[in-house]
Order: C-alpha cells, then structure tokens, then sequence
C-alpha cells in the first residue's frame, strides 16, 4: 500500500531514507543493466518511490548517476606536508580506484556523453566544481608553506592534474606506476626548461622589468 512513513516524500527536500533508498535502487540498476542499461524508470520499480520524486530531487539521469558516483568513490586526498607527495598519492589513489571499481566506467561514461548531451554537460561542469574546491585544497595548503608562489592560481593548477587524470581514465591507462605519476607531478611543479634556462616570454618579462626599473 504505497510508501511507508520512513519512505514518505518531504517535498523538495530531500527524505534521507527515500534517499537512501533510491541510491541503493540506482548502484543495483547499474550493476545489473550497466550504464546503457540504466533508466529513472528501473530505479524507481526497485525503491519502490515515484518518478517525480526521483526528477524532484535529481533532475535528470545524469544528475542521479553523479551522485551515484561520488557515493562509490573513495579516493585520498593526503596531506603530508609536501605537495609533489600529496598529487601523487591523490593520482595513485584515484588511478586505483577508477581500475578497480565500477564507478571509474561510469564516470568514463558521463563525460562521453557530455560531449552530446547539454544536460550532462551542464551536471559534469557543476561536479567539477565541487571537486576543483576539493582538490584545491592541496595547492592551497602548500601555499602556506611556501612551496608554491602565492599568486599560482589553485584553480588552473587542479585542471592540470584533472586533465592527467581523465585522459588516462578515457584512454583506459590507468595501470601507470608510480615513477610515471611522479614524473608527470614533477613535470608540473618544476617545468620543462632546462636547468638553469627559462622559457623565452618569461625571459622577456625579465628583461622589461630590469629596463623599467
């Protein structure tokens, strides 16, 4: 006879149990049907909760299926008081949990489709978001330690690693070890000119500085 009390819809918020419920119904969906597989329509059967309710608090597939994502995902983010060693413990964790997990397929899946989808697109630029503000946390704290310049923007910096990262993920290289990981790290932190030498715009900017002071 319908939902029980526990399950009951609050209207725009969120009932934790119905939540709970229908997250629970989504992760089996997945494993059961696969991404193709997956429809509001075979969540909503297995919670037993109305579509509205789900298109309420999720307001589309790809809405459900994030957050579906970030409830599988356990990934480090270390502190250990040095950067280099905090980015490749987050790219080594990361790395080892999109291989062994279902999550990583499906977040490999979401970004595909975000290339034809503006819904999915848009959810993928909110997620990323949230995650730059998470990730970021790293940089910023070696702000405060000075390992980094205070104007470096924490931002741009995550995109970076963020792009290491989804281009293995995509291109399913994902078994890199560790002296690659470090690598790309230490590419990142340090460059790529040779010792001792610049880049010739920063070179440049040297030089307009000296002749202006």
């Amino acid at each position: 006879m319908g939902l029980d009390r526990g399950r009951r819809s609050i209207g725009a918020r969120r009932n934790p149990d119905s939540a709970d419920a229908i997250l629970d119904a989504a992760e089996a969906v997945l494993v059961e049907a696969g991404y193709s597989g997956f429809s509001i329509e075979a969540v909503a059967r297995r919670a037993r909760a109305g579509k509205p309710t789900i298109y309420r608090w999720w307001p589309s597939k790809a809405a459900l299926l994030f957050d579906v994502y970030q409830r599988l995902k356990r990934v480090d983010y270390p502190d250990t008081g040095n950067l280099e060693d905090d980015l490749v413990g987050f790219l080594k964790s990361l790395f080892s949990h999109w291989r062994e997990t279902s999550s990583g397929s499906i977040f490999r899946s979401l970004i595909a489709e975000a290339q034809s989808d503006a819904t999915v697109a848009a959810v993928l630029a909110e997620y990323t978001k949230g995650r730059h503000a998470h990730s970021g946390q790293m940089i910023e704290r070696a702000k405060a330690r000075g390992e980094v310049a205070a104007d470096v923007d924490s931002t741009l910096v995550v995109d970076l690693v963020a792009s290491f990262a989804w281009t293995h993920l995509l291109t399913n290289r994902l078994d890199e070890d560790e002296t690659t990981l470090r690598k790309a790290v230490d590419y990142l932190l340090k460059g790529i000119a040779p010792p001792g030498n610049s880049p010739p715009a920063i070179r440049q900017r040297s030089r307009r500085r000296r002749i202006v002071g």
